[in-house]
């Protein structure tokens, strides 16, 4: 009993910070959705779902990963294509494949696949990595964020992106480097701008830093997540309460601004436990990751938990008007089926690289 016991691979840490995270989740959409079951409903079928894979995933030896990462990364950029091909096009964007009464975003995979290709190809590198492993390496990060970019899915792209350059930071990757890339981007801003965005990408942007310019259109959604935040206090004004939520001024609520509703409705303190889970996930992963059995293992669980912290981050400096809207839902929070599942294979990937001590017979 105890021997097959110690072959079940699992953080109960991790796994209970996410259960009540996603049991959160669905108190706070149910809410945000204006009391709507099906939505909820819906929503929970995808945690089960997800808590089912993410078991089945974390039971996977990290060597089954590292040995299929070009497999994996070919997979995702084939259902990238499919989605170009036969995708349908949503609110001007195509990025979704349907399955019968299914459908999913195929980016996802995408921040999955990035950190693991990018990991197995650099783990067993010598320190400092070369200027050729780094080329390589950026060459791979820029085709998924213009891939995914083109759909258009800006705030998938920047994810994407996010998933790759962290693992290139874990990597060995040079300050001097860092510094010459930012001073890059500085520079190629204005080709940046009239070239590669769109325009209500630009708009987006313009009303960021000066939101007092259009505040019945482009910089009506930030003003009212502010609102909505600002006048929930230290305690919230209770559960369904939210005026900026039910008298419907804030919009997105159950997906982009659904942070809004839960400090409008539960204050400072709802706020707070929320952020501590979320902070104490971060800190699980670290733990597995200084713990894990060698670079791969920590490369993976560092790019991952890093990505999911820039998700966390751009999300809430989103809607506090720190950063512009990009459309980035909030982890485990926010609804919708693809983000979910997506997110909870990224923790089984996490658990199967923390927990797994012992090298697979070669």
């Amino acid at each position: 009993m105890n021997k097959s016991l110690q072959k079940i691979y699992f953080d109960p840490y991790l796994f209970f910070s996410l259960f009540l995270l996603s049991i959160l989740g669905l108190f706070f959409l149910f809410s945000a959705s204006n009391m709507d079951t099906s939505i909820v409903l819906k929503q929970f079928v995808y945690i089960v779902a997800g808590f089912i894979l993410m078991i089945t995933i974390s039971q996977l030896d990290p060597d089954i990963f590292r040995r299929n990462a070009v497999l994996f990364l070919t997979f995702s950029f084939l259902l990238l294509g499919i989605t170009y091909l036969f995708g349908p096009e949503i609110n001007g964007a195509q990025r979704w494949i349907r399955l019968g009464p299914f459908s999913f975003q195929s980016s996802e995979f995408l921040k999955l696949a990035v950190p693991i290709f990018l990991a197995n190809f650099l783990f067993d590198k010598k320190l400092p990595i070369q200027k050729k492993e780094i080329a390589i390496s950026l060459l791979v990060i820029v085709c998924c964020f213009l891939f995914v970019f083109r759909q258009p899915d800006l705030g998938t792209a920047l994810i994407i992106a996010f998933s790759g350059l962290f693992v290139l930071f874990l990597s060995g990757l040079s300050w001097t480097f860092i510094g010459g890339s930012f001073a890059l981007l500085v520079v190629s801003s204005p080709f940046i701008w009239n070239i590669i965005l769109q325009p209500f990408q630009r708009q987006r942007i313009a009303t960021f830093f000066n939101p007092e310019s259009d505040p019945f259109g482009a910089s009506w959604n930030i003003i009212q997540s502010k609102v909505a935040i600002g006048s929930g206090g230290l305690l919230g004004k209770g559960f369904g309460e939210g005026s900026q939520t039910h008298l419907n001024f804030l919009p997105e609520t159950e997906t982009d601004f659904i942070f809004s509703v839960i400090g409008e409705e539960f204050g400072f303190l709802g706020v707070l436990l929320l952020l501590s889970i979320y902070l104490f996930i971060l800190l699980r992963c670290l733990y597995l990751a200084l713990s894990a059995r060698d670079r791969f293992c920590r490369l993976v669980i560092g790019g991952l938990s890093l990505t999911f912290a820039a998700n966390l981050i751009i999300n809430l400096c989103m809607v506090v008007g720190l950063l512009p809207v990009v459309g980035m839902p909030l982890p485990f929070i926010s609804k919708g089926g693809s983000s979910l599942i997506s997110l909870f294979l990224a923790f089984g990937i996490i658990v199967s690289m923390g927990t797994h001590k012992k090298f697979l017979p070669q």
